[in-house]
């Protein structure tokens, strides 16, 4: 593994399950996009609940780069440096 590109992918409660209960996994990847990629072949059951069938991250999730948006930064494309750490959260609603 190349440790000038890896980078922590922080996991939360709810799709634990779908990466044996890990709260955060280590991925060798220069962008979003790649990290994605990544958990895709190596937990495809937690990939499809953050990503869609076109690869998009889905609605109801929202990623962050330490601590900017996915969506205020490059996308999918945004570059990742050594020590980046990648934030999944899904949407909470209540009423």
């Amino acid at each position: 593994m190349h440790r000038e590109l890896t980078v922590s992918v922080r996991i939360p409660g709810p799709l634990r399950e779908y990466c044996a209960g890990a709260s955060e996994l280590t991925v060798t990847a220069p962008d979003v996009g790649a990290a994605l990629a990544q958990l895709e072949r190596e937990h495809p059951s937690l990939y499809r609940n953050i990503c869609d069938e076109t690869g998009a991250v889905r609605r109801h999730i929202a990623v962050f780069v330490n601590t900017s948006h996915l969506r205020d930064l490059g996308g999918l494309g945004t570059a990742l440096v050594p020590g980046d750490v990648v934030t999944i959260f899904p949407a909470v609603s209540g009423g």
